[in-house]
């Protein structure tokens, strides 16, 4: 089993990575379940799917559990289900050194990291992730996050798990779509920093979403890696290296809010998208090749995922897409970095971009 520390200062943890490791949850958790009852939270479809392998694994191990079984989707990132599941935490007197399951994607992951961050000055929790998407990125790393009127991820905090186990098992549930959302931030890994990752991508990213076993462990322990290495030298973002982690994300949030951080675009759809763009406009400023930006495009078109912004058919021009980005919370002094590339696996943090080029790139992108 890959076992992958990350050596936060003060907050060191690890992850997890096998097939069978909700069934085996109370060992892995050795130590850590303090007490009969288990907090729990997850959402109606996680727990339609996982709900009766922890609720079995808990109970073996003398334990049982309290469930919060909130609705799927981004809407449950809001400020009522947050004061919601913290109301929820109080009445069943959780601890400050008690830990709570966090049971799902990259959605239930920010709920609960954030809810733990704020009850009594932080709680402990466990990241169970059930989506690729949450194993290579949201899981590890410590943000955890809501969404506001105002945009996606704006008000949060930085609260590291105490463990993360990343049980391969559960990628065998997911619909394709879920497994293509989440093959982006493993792509991701690839473009930033990493060009040998990438042509890994490029042979071998159709039999891991095809259900190839080992294909799936390498990419998830090759991501958590390179994830870990990153937040190990910048934990919130101060130096500008984790902000590579944000490839593709400045562009992705504006068509998530676009349309509407719904059904209609996946957080990793929109990703994939983003990082397209990024890479053309890194050519469009004559960074990079336009070959390797096509490359990029390709490579997602190769595994059946869309990598044409104009395919979504969006009512909109340029400047409503970069109007999303004033939101952004990695605007500084009135400034938006953009995470652009100098070629495949070299991407770099670009702050002289301005928003009126942007917007003239997209215009052409969304006739494209």
């Amino acid at each position: 089993m890959p076992v992958v520390p990350v050596d936060i200062a003060g907050a060191p943890y690890e992850v997890r990575i096998g097939t069978g490791l909700l069934a085996g949850l109370v060992e892995q958790c050795s130590g850590r379940l303090r007490k009969r009852r288990v907090p729990v939270i997850t959402d109606a479809q996680v727990h339609a799917a996982w709900g009766a392998v922890v609720e079995s694994a808990l109970h073996q191990g003398g334990h049982e559990a309290a469930w919060r079984i909130l609705p799927p989707g981004e809407a449950s990132k809001s400020w009522e289900q947050l004061a919601a599941t913290v109301d929820w935490m109080l009445a069943e007197e959780v601890e400050r050194g008690d830990h709570v399951l966090a049971l799902g994607g990259g959605v239930i992951g920010d709920l609960t990291g954030f809810a733990a961050a704020v009850l009594k000055r932080g709680c402990h929790f466990i990241q169970l992730p059930t989506t690729l998407l949450a194993q290579v990125d949201s899981s590890v790393g410590g943000k955890t996050a809501i969404n506001t009127a105002a945009g996606k991820n704006l008000v949060g905090a930085f609260h590291q798990p105490a463990l993360v186990l990343a049980d391969l098992a559960v990628l065998d549930t997911l619909p394709r779509r879920e497994l293509q959302a989440g093959y982006a931030e493993v792509v991701k890994y690839g473009l930033l920093g990493d060009a040998g990752f990438f042509a890994w991508c490029d042979e071998h990213g159709q039999a891991l979403l095809d259900g190839d076993a080992s294909s799936r462990e390498y990419a998830v322990a090759h991501s958590v890696s390179a994830k870990a290495r990153i937040v190990k030298q910048d934990e919130r973002e101060t130096t500008g290296l984790r902000a590579l982690l944000n490839l593709g994300h400045t562009f992705g949030h504006a068509l998530e809010a676009q349309t509407g951080f719904g059904a209609r675009l996946l957080h990793g759809e929109a990703v994939a998208l983003g990082m397209v763009l990024a890479a053309r406009f890194s050519a469009h400023r004559g960074f990079m090749p336009h070959a390797s930006a096509e490359h990029v495009a390709a490579h997602f078109a190769a595994v059946g995922m869309a990598s044409e912004v104009a395919a979504l058919g969006l009512n909109c021009d340029g400047h409503t897409l970069t109007r999303h980005m004033l939101h952004d919370k990695k605007m500084d002094a009135g400034t938006l970095p953009f995470v652009l590339m100098k070629g495949i696996g070299e991407a770099f943090l670009a702050r002289d971009v301005g928003l009126d080029e942007v917007a003239a790139f997209l215009d052409q992108e969304l006739r494209r």
